[in-house]
């Protein structure tokens, strides 16, 4: 078969570029014709560590060689350390894994209900934001905020009420006789990188103690050190009761876990399950990966390099006449007032750096955790010379 038949085999679900990546190694991927691509997507913040950090293929080759599946009805070592080393730096008191962030956030959504029919009169209701989103299941889709998602696959799963991010009233006015949740990320990642404010989560704390609601963080983005802290919730100071992390904790293995305080735990054998939970070889790497995010100096180097990309974006915007710079940590965002976010990450891509438009008024970086500073560096003047291509055309000079 010709490369564009292959390509034909894949089923239409998303916009894919042309270049087909073969080899990644940090910072880097690497196409077909050789040439090198600076990525600030990092599988959508998974690469936690960058591309075949040695600390994953170490592992992974260590327990290949091992145990690669035991069902997931059995002990086994690294099920029991990674439980242990996540309860432990999370204040959490108990763990599930699973493969994706919408599993765990369908885990966390069962979860609630279990709780709310046990101990809160059958109620069920969680509430979510606009703009928020939580993964790909149908009721994680429902849970989600994005515009037009409720349009896909109806009719949608009930239960999911939503108010406005970083407005506490609009989430006072729904909670009712059936509520039994409020669910949120920290930092709204697909929504355009908008981050809670200290006032609003310590708010949502205090009214869902006020209501006994489950306080649930979709951590999936934000956590493993991505906000700069381990988990987001560290920067904001205000503890969830229910935390679901993914992307980042495996380094690019599939890998989740839900986890929630003792009172919360209401899971029973046969509630919850999954082929592939918690299997020996996704552990060990997301054991070896936290191992490494959860050094005080290794996130003291994210914040480190979260103010000098913070430092640059906003100088970039200022050259350029752009927005605002948001997000935490390495996760952020440069708005764009008059769009052309799309065009940019193509007009980037060209110039050897990949980035994410998750709206069209802004694009989203996510480089590796462990960047170096002349990485990010490299990756400023890119995306300057990009930015140049595409507000300033008569004068930009071509990469």
């Amino acid at each position: 078969m010709s490369p564009m038949q292959r390509k034909q085999c894949l089923m239409n679900t998303v916009v894919r570029p042309d270049p087909v990546f073969v080899r990644g190694q940090g910072a880097y991927l690497y196409d077909q014709a050789g040439l090198a691509y600076l990525d600030w997507v990092q599988g959508w913040a998974v690469n936690a560590l960058g591309h075949s950090p040695e600390v994953v293929t170490a592992a992974l080759a260590r327990q290949a060689t091992t145990l690669l599946n035991a069902s997931p009805g059995f002990y086994h070592p690294p099920l029991l350390a990674l439980a242990e080393k996540l309860v432990s730096l999370s204040g959490m008191d108990q763990a599930f894994f699973i493969n994706s962030g919408a599993e765990a956030n369908e885990g966390a959504i069962k979860l609630a209900r279990k709780w709310g029919r046990l101990h809160k009169g059958g109620a069920y209701e969680i509430i979510t934001f606009d703009n928020g989103y939580h993964g790909r299941t149908l009721a994680t889709m429902s849970a989600t905020g994005k515009p037009g998602w409720d349009t896909y696959y109806p009719p949608q799963v009930p239960g999911f009420p939503k108010a406005r991010f970083n407005d506490l009233d609009s989430v006072a006015a729904l909670i009712g006789p059936g509520t039994v949740a409020v669910m949120l990320e920290p930092v709204q990642g697909e929504g355009g990188v908008i981050p809670a404010s200290d006032e609003f989560l310590h708010g949502l704390r205090a009214l869902c103690d006020r209501h006994d609601l489950m306080l649930i963080f979709d951590e999936v983005q934000t956590g493993c050190g991505r906000s700069g802290t381990l988990f987001a919730w560290q920067h904001y100071g205000v503890m969830p009761d229910v935390m679901t992390l993914g992307k980042g904790l495996g380094g690019g293995v599939p890998l989740s876990a839900l986890l929630a305080r003792r009172r919360h735990c209401c899971f029973e054998p046969g509630d919850q399950g999954g082929t592939f939970s918690g299997a020996p070889l996704a552990c060990a790497v997301g054991s070896a990966v936290l191992d490494v995010l959860a050094q005080p100096a290794f996130l003291a180097q994210v914040r480190q390099r979260s103010r000098q990309l913070r430092e640059g974006l906003e100088a970039l915007s200022t050259r350029h006449g752009l927005g605002e710079v948001r997000g935490l940590g390495l996760l952020l965002a440069l708005a764009m007032p008059d769009g052309g976010a799309v065009e940019l990450v193509e007009l980037a891509r060209e110039h050897g750096l990949l980035l994410n438009a998750p709206r069209p008024h802004c694009v989203r970086v996510m480089p590796a955790l462990n960047s170096t500073e002349a990485e990010i560096e490299e990756g400023l003047r890119l995306l300057d010379g990009a930015l140049a291509m595409l507000v300033h055309p008569r004068n930009a000079v071509p990469a």
